[in-house]
């Protein structure tokens, strides 16, 4: 999917490898998709998908399945690996299991972390008046304490971060959400 709103392309980069980071994989290919439609960021699902065909070349597709819109390329491997090295990436992924679980799950509470922030500020630039003077500053210090805690904080800090900003923000958009549905049922009847 996409991280911005009105986002038309993704990077697709393709790894061999058992590690649950990238940067302990080898990396076989990268292709830029385009042509996905622009939509609020997390709207478009992005299928990627795997084949091997009849010469034995990897196929990679992308395809956003709203649209339609797909993509593919042919990855033709350039060397192979050895056995020894297919053993010893296995060995690795089974050695570094807890690090790797460890570092997923921080770069994960980051990213969402950084996803509720951007969100929030969204929502303040639309609809600053709804707030207090009081919301707009709990609100702001939040988002500052959280972003110092994507750069510096581990998974358990940011996770607090996180609920932090998202009980400051429930009051408020509690009352959006009440206002949308009061207008738009606003002259509406409603029979059972």
């Amino acid at each position: 999917t996409t991280q911005k709103d009105g986002q038309v392309s993704v990077k697709i980069a393709v790894y061999q490898g058992e590690r649950d980071l990238v940067k302990d994989n080898r990396k076989l290919a990268e292709f830029s998709f385009s042509g996905i439609p622009a939509m609020p960021a997390g709207l478009p699902k992005v299928e990627i998908s795997f084949l091997i065909n009849a010469d034995g070349i990897l196929v990679v597709k992308a395809k956003e399945l709203r649209s339609g819109t797909e993509q593919s390329i042919e990855v033709k491997p350039q060397y192979g690996l050895t056995d020894a090295e297919v053993e010893q990436m296995l060995l690795d992924s089974v050695t570094y299991a807890q690090e790797d679980i460890k570092t997923r799950a921080l770069v994960e509470a980051r990213t969402e972390a950084a996803q509720i922030i951007d969100t929030t500020e969204n929502f303040l630039m639309k609809n600053k008046e709804m707030l207090s003077e009081e919301e707009l500053s709990a609100t702001k210090a939040s988002i500052d304490s959280l972003k110092q805690l994507i750069e510096k904080g581990d998974k358990d800090q940011l996770q607090k971060g996180i609920d932090e900003l998202n009980e400051i923000s429930r009051p408020y958009a509690e009352r959006l959400m009440d206002k949308a549905i009061s207008t738009a049922i606003k002259g509406k009847r409603i029979t059972g």
